[in-house]
């Protein structure tokens, strides 16, 4: 189901800065009244966008060597699952609005570009096990290169130049093709009773195929994504400014990933544009900066991945890769001391990946998870079905 084109102009907002919730209580009021429930439900909108803008200033707010880490990418799915389950909370809640016009259209795009994000979360988990190859060629070299039981010689260099060039040769084909993912058929759940009964949607085909492509699902996801109207915001009591906002953290969180891990076609040249009226934009958009900023560097331009922990396996192959080649038997004391250096800097790389992986491919299956949840329900209160057919 294609999104459809918003038309018209966003809700005007003065110098002051007043917030859409603000605006639509001195819109509302003579009109509606000071009900409870009225008073309630902005209440937990405004608590929404306070939890959004809360999380993201965080994020925002990181040292710059964090930025892209496998520490900080956890950092941002945690917050996208705190917006998700809070989301669906409020959906719940205020399932019989949201089964009515304009908002059970606005709400049926957003599953629909939920459905793009779950082609995502499979490729990002294939990504993530690619990372795990290439660990397992840094330990080899880790190993080769071990000098704490013996003293190091042409054999143990052979070993270690083995490994790095398999790692060299497995990272560039990563950067030309993509075809070690593209041939890869695994998902989340796919043996799972429970989950079968959601129903195949269109978009998550269960395997990655030769013609799929990252950029290609992020641009769908942008595709006709714009602030709501000012009478949608009327009429929904503010909830289309949520379903806008999940839409927008749905969008970054998701190009956050495909610009930071392996996969298919990894185009981040996407359009995201977020009037800057909304609370959370004065950090999002500077994190979208500096993603794109880090993308621009000459030594990440054509890099498979933009997480900082990809970059420094570079880094350090390419080191120990020019030491093994200059290095000459019996090795010089100062010689010694430069691989220990590199070694221990590849140690500590190995280490961060070897703790950092499984957490993180647990969080992505959890996102997996909780968004074909939200999605089900979500499809029962506007009483359609789940199949995206």
């Amino acid at each position: 189901m294609p999104a459809t084109d918003y038309q018209g102009t966003s809700v005007p907002f003065g110098s002051l800065g007043r917030t859409i919730l603000s605006l639509r209580r001195e819109q509302v009021h003579s009109m509606e009244g000071s009900s409870e429930s009225g008073s309630a439900q902005e209440q937990r909108l405004e608590a929404f966008q306070r939890m959004v803008t809360e999380n993201f200033n965080q994020l925002a707010s990181c040292n710059p060597d964090e930025l892209l880490s496998l520490s900080w990418i956890r950092r941002l799915l945690d917050a996208f699952l705190a917006c998700q389950e809070e989301f669906r909370l409020i959906l719940m809640n205020h399932r019989f609005q949201f089964a009515k016009p304009p908002l059970d259209r606005q709400t049926a795009e957003f599953f629909e570009r939920s459905v793009k994000a779950l082609d995502l979360c499979n490729a990002i988990r294939d990504g993530i096990e690619q990372v795990r190859q290439w660990r397992k060629q840094l330990e080899i070299v880790l190993s080769a290169l071990d000098a704490r039981h013996r003293t190091l010689g042409e054999g143990q260099f052979r070993r270690a130049r083995k490994a790095l060039s398999d790692l060299a040769v497995g990272m560039l084909e990563e950067k030309e093709s993509g075809s070690f993912l593209a041939q890869r058929n695994r998902s989340f759940g796919r043996n799972s009773t429970k989950e079968r009964t959601v129903g195949h949607f269109r978009s998550l085909s269960w395997s990655v195929s030769r013609s799929w492509s990252a950029a290609r699902q992020l641009q769908a996801i942008g595709n006709n994504l714009n602030p709501p109207r000012s009478n949608d915001i009327l009429a929904t009591g503010g909830l289309s400014v949520l379903v806008y906002t999940m839409n927008t953290i749905l969008l970054f969180v998701m190009w956050a990933l495909v610009a930071a891990i392996p996969c298919q076609d990894r185009g981040i040249q996407i359009h995201f544009s977020v009037p800057r009226h909304f609370s959370w934009a004065s950090s999002v958009l500077p994190l979208h900066e500096k993603i794109m900023e880090e993308a621009k560097k000459r030594d990440r331009k054509n890099s498979c991945g933009l997480l900082k922990e990809i970059h420094q396996i570079e880094k350090c192959a390419r080191q120990i890769t020019e030491l093994a080649d200059s290095v000459h038997f019996p090795l010089p004391e100062a010689k010694q001391k430069e691989v220990r250096q590199g070694v221990d800097d590849l140690a500590h790389v190995c280490e961060t990946l070897r703790d950092g992986l499984d957490p993180f491919e647990r969080q992505i299956r959890d996102v997996f998870h909780r968004i074909v949840n939200s999605r089900t329900e979500g499809l029962d209160c506007l009483g359609r079905p789940h199949s995206s057919e």
